[in-house]
Order: structure tokens, then sequence, then C-alpha cells
């Protein structure tokens, strides 16, 4: 598993809209496709941003990842 689809995982599990998670931690929904399809990765600013919003650890997030 990569970083984007952990975040799309992640995303969907708490039943958000792209949109919506975009908007929690301050950045465009097309960064959040942009990251859930590969295309970039995010910035570890926005890593943790992510894993507050996802209310899980830093080793939890990363586990899976290859």
């Amino acid at each position: 598993m990569n970083v984007g689809e952990k975040i799309k995982e992640l995303r969907l599990e708490r039943r958000l809209s792209q949109t919506k998670l975009a908007a929690m931690i301050g950045v465009s929904q097309k960064a959040v496709d942009y990251w859930e399809r590969g295309v970039n990765e995010p910035k570890i600013g926005y890593i943790i941003a992510l894993i507050k919003v996802f209310d899980i650890d830093y080793n939890e997030f990363f586990e899976e990842i290859d």
C-alpha cells in the first residue's frame, strides 16, 4: 500500500468526501485527489494534519505502507 491508498482507505472509513477532508486540513480537493492517485505525496505537515483528522498515531498511519 502507498501513502495515497492509505489516505483514501482512512477517508472512506470515516465517510469523508475529498472536499470535506481537504477543507479540514486546509488544502484543495485536487490536492487530496492527487495524493490518492499517487500523482503527488503530501508534505510532512499535511501528514501530521491527516493523522490528527483521522485520530490515529504516526505509526498506525505508516504501518502498512511499503
